[in-house]
């Protein structure tokens, strides 16, 4: 048995238990992992706090995750035992209900096809913070059919995502201006992430804003506000359902293990860097906490889990 986070009926946060579960066997085209640092989304409370996807319960919540492989299935060929690997375990696109077991647990299962080689230079709580966020950004300038040289306003740079697609923008996009919204305490941590200029909400309103950009990418759902900060015909992205705006168009995300292992060298060579809250990382014991934090929509970057219980525990291949 191994410990994890999970609950068997809808809720706030305080449905949540640690206790007693199963340890997953992978299948054929999968790997075992020892979870060494995992990461929240708001999906993940949103999945528990009503039925936006089919679950059965219990459900461990949890998507992203960084670990070491301990077994694998027999059809594994990219990966061994041994292996430090970081990926998103939840296939959004695949077809029937999502996993029970996600990652925040000790030990979970994963298709080879969705995970990628952890960077060396990242910490495993780094790594963490970055596979279902990171594909979300790069997603939406695909989303756009975004072209180098062309202009970007981001709205809510300074959440999970929008720290993201701030350094993607110009290390991966080619964008020639960058611009992002954020609040007071945050103006400062935005313009370090490489925007050229940030609009502080609180003190200007999207119609204050003089210029008008190539591709206006929201991440917080407000677009029926920012969509005037848009050239007459430009895309404009969402990542949150439904769109809040008839032009809006909704981007969703590709998992993929291939899409991570293409950001490698902007990761080694520090052109992408990850975000992790300054309040964290919080303890396995402590995920209640960290979900009460990431719910206040405040979090800086991701909010991060690190380590799970002590527990000792070797396979080889399946």
């Amino acid at each position: 048995m191994q410990k994890a986070w999970f609950y068997k009926e809808y809720g706030p946060k305080e449905v949540l238990q640690l206790g007693d579960c199963p340890i997953p066997i992978p299948q054929a085209n999968e790997l075992l992992v020892r979870v060494r640092a995992a990461a929240l989304n708001p999906i993940d409370f949103k999945r528990r706090q009503r039925p936006i996807f089919p679950s059965d319960f219990p459900v461990v919540p949890g998507c992203d995750m960084a670990g070491i492989v301990v077994a694998k299935g027999s059809n594994v060929i990219k990966f061994d035992i041994g292996d430090e690997v970081y990926g998103n375990i939840q296939d959004f696109n695949a077809k029937g209900k999502l996993k029970q077991l996600g990652t925040l647990a000790e030990f979970i299962v994963i298709e080879e096809t969705l995970v990628a080689t952890k960077p060396k230079n990242l910490s495993f709580e780094e790594a963490a913070s970055l596979p279902l966020a990171v594909q979300t950004a790069i997603q939406g300038f695909k989303t756009a059919d975004f072209k180098e040289g062309g202009t970007v306003f981001i709205v809510g740079g300074g959440g999970g995502v929008g720290t993201l697609v701030i350094q993607l923008a110009k290390a991966l996009f080619g964008a020639s201006f960058v611009v992002a919204t954020t609040s007071t305490p945050k103006v400062e941590f935005v313009k370090m992430l490489g925007a050229d200029d940030v609009v502080d909400y609180t003190k200007t309103k999207y119609e204050q804003v003089e210029d008008k950009f190539d591709f206006l990418y929201d991440t917080i759902g407000d677009c029926k506000n920012s969509s005037v900060v848009a050239k007459e015909g430009a895309p404009i992205v969402e990542i949150t359902w439904p769109p809040s705006h008839p032009r809006a168009v909704y981007s969703s995300l590709t998992v993929s293990g291939e899409e991570l292992e293409r950001l490698r060298p902007c990761l080694e060579s520090g052109k992408l860097k990850p975000v992790i809250d300054p309040t964290g990382p919080y303890n396995f014991e402590d995920v209640i906490e960290a979900f009460a934090y990431l719910e206040t929509g405040r979090a800086r970057g991701k909010v991060v889990i690190s380590g799970t219980l002590d527990q000792h525990y070797t396979t080889n291949s399946v």
